[in-house]
């Protein structure tokens, strides 16, 4: 919002952390409470009415209760002291103002019980479709905008966490088909480079579907791990290739995390569980394609147009475009404008996996020109087209 101080090693796109202002659990709500005083708080999805606390004498000037629970009474009470409320929407199988990211065990939970149909993310995405899919009503709108907004905080707060260890040209874009079969050559290219690059140090991150994106943030979980575990892990994924048999393409998941289980890490150390298969930002736009359970954290969209922005805004240590078609298309390009402009800051490298593919489509001829004529000098030298992960970790390494 204006007057936000903004991170400066990211091209001023991300907030400084706000947890000191945000309030996420009732133990942190009560020691503010036994101080007297919420005055400025922002207290997110609290069970308020369970247990009610006693506001009497409470400072509540400017507070704001988002999605949090509450009598009728002390509602009223509230607001006529000062505070502002955003109050949670009934009905809705998702929260109207999530504090964290989404984990894969939140999104597979149901699978065991029923299948790829009773998970979380495919209860969300039936809601989703039921309530209007990309046009909703001004109610369901403003729940998804709602919830977006949380996704955006906490995507905010792990991005400050991760760059406060590391810094802003750490993260690597990975782009490509979502088509791309568990074991082919584009699947095993994209997994080994994210396995190399999260190994050094780089936070991978993508658009967290099946297909290429699946690949990069299997790689990046195994990047502490040998290679011959990431083969193996492959092997086993084969073995359901395609996203739209979903229940054994989600068990495949399931049973490789099972057998290759992620090193325990708190709930409370993003940047622990970043490194614990990078990031990933997929959207219930596509809530018909199973889940990546790879990536460490999830920030899952409503909106496809933020989600897309953000993957493309947080890549500043360069993005590889494995082979893909229309959607990785129209992502290169949108990234392409960026660096043209300088939106978010200098760009890393556009690295174009696959020479085969990409001679099929006039992306280098037309981007070569076009970045050599930036306002802010020629960055037509930023591409490299390549078959090798050597020369792509080379480039990404500049």
């Amino acid at each position: 919002m204006p007057g936000d101080p903004l991170h400066p090693v990211l091209g001023g796109q991300i907030p400084f952390d706000d947890t000191a202002l945000e309030v996420e659990s009732r133990a942190e709500f009560d020691s503010h409470l036994a101080r007297h005083t919420l005055a400025g708080l922002i207290i997110l999805g609290l069970h308020l009415e369970l247990d009610p606390p006693d506001f009497a004498g409470v400072d509540v000037t400017g507070t704001l209760f988002v999605g949090c629970r509450l009598s009728d009474d002390v509602e009223i009470d509230l607001i006529r002291r000062g505070a502002h409320l955003v109050p949670p929407f009934d009905a809705r199988p998702y929260p109207t103002h999530p504090a964290t990211l989404y984990t894969p065990e939140d999104l597979a939970a149901g699978f065991g019980s029923g299948g790829f149909a009773g998970m979380y993310d495919t209860t969300v995405y039936q809601h989703f479709v039921d309530h209007g899919g990309a046009s909703p009503d001004l109610r369901e709108a403003l729940s998804q905008r709602l919830h977006d907004a949380g996704i955006d905080n906490a995507l905010g707060k792990a991005l400050s966490a991760w760059v406060a260890n590391h810094n802003a040209k750490a993260a690597v874009g990975i782009m490509g088909g979502h088509a791309a079969a568990r074991g082919s050559e584009a699947y095993r290219m994209a997994a080994t480079l994210a396995w190399r690059l999260a190994a050094a140090g780089r936070l991978v991150v993508t658009g967290g579907g099946p297909g290429v994106m699946e690949a990069a943030n299997l790689g990046a979980y195994f990047a502490n791990r040998p290679a011959d575990q990431l083969d193996s892990a492959i092997e086993m994924l084969a073995a359901a290739p395609h996203f739209a048999d979903h229940d054994p393409y989600t068990a495949a998941a399931l049973a490789v995390r099972a057998a290759f289980p992620a090193p325990p890490t708190a709930a409370t150390d993003v940047v622990g569980r970043l490194r614990n298969g990078g990031l990933a930002l997929p959207t219930w736009l596509y809530g018909h394609e199973p889940a990546n359970l790879f990536a460490g954290q999830i920030g899952k969209y409503f909106s496809n147009a933020v989600r897309e922005d953000s993957i493309l805004r947080l890549s500043r240590g360069g993005i590889v475009f494995a082979p893909g078609w229309a959607g990785t298309v129209q992502e290169i390009f949108q990234a392409a404008t960026k660096t043209f402009y300088q939106t978010d800051g200098p760009s890393g490298a556009f690295v174009f996996l696959g020479v085969d593919h990409w001679q099929q489509l006039p992306v280098e001829a037309l981007l070569r020109p076009l970045l050599a004529k930036s306002p802010h000098g020629d960055q037509s030298d930023l591409i490299v087209v390549t078959d090798s992960l050597d020369e792509a970790m080379a480039a990404l390494s500049r």
